[in-house]
């Protein structure tokens, strides 16, 4: 499976962006998908995440209220809408794939290449 992150790009705060995630190689039936962000000099982390069917969506408690999953499994695709956008959101967005349930770094199976998001104040 490859996943091709793209939508990054520099945004002033308050601004908006969407990312897609597009999946090729195989279906991803049963894959529940998500996105995770790396900051400079952080360690990745969880962002938010869509059940295969779409019926069940989590997030971190920091873009609750800005940030929206969703999917289109006809198009293998999944999308992040990020609205009110923070200099703190600033970082390279990671979308990944992953058969269990478990959003730890450690537990996905697929990544995409990463696309990068900056936010000036």
């Amino acid at each position: 499976v490859q996943l091709q992150a793209s939508g990054g790009g520099l945004v002033q705060a308050g601004g908006s962006l969407r990312l897609s995630c597009a999946a090729s190689g195989r279906t991803l039936k049963s894959y529940a998908m998500g996105w995770f962000s790396q900051a400079p000099g952080k360690e990745r982390e969880f962002v938010s995440s869509i059940s295969w069917s779409g019926g069940r969506t989590t997030c971190a408690d920091s873009v609750k209220g800005r940030f929206t999953i969703s999917r289109d499994n006809a198009k293998n695709t999944m999308y992040l809408q990020m609205n009110s956008l923070k200099p703190e959101d600033t970082a390279v967005y990671y979308c990944a794939a992953t058969y269990g349930s478990r959003w730890f770094v450690e537990s996905i199976d697929y990544w995409g290449q990463g696309t990068l998001v900056t936010v000036s104040s």
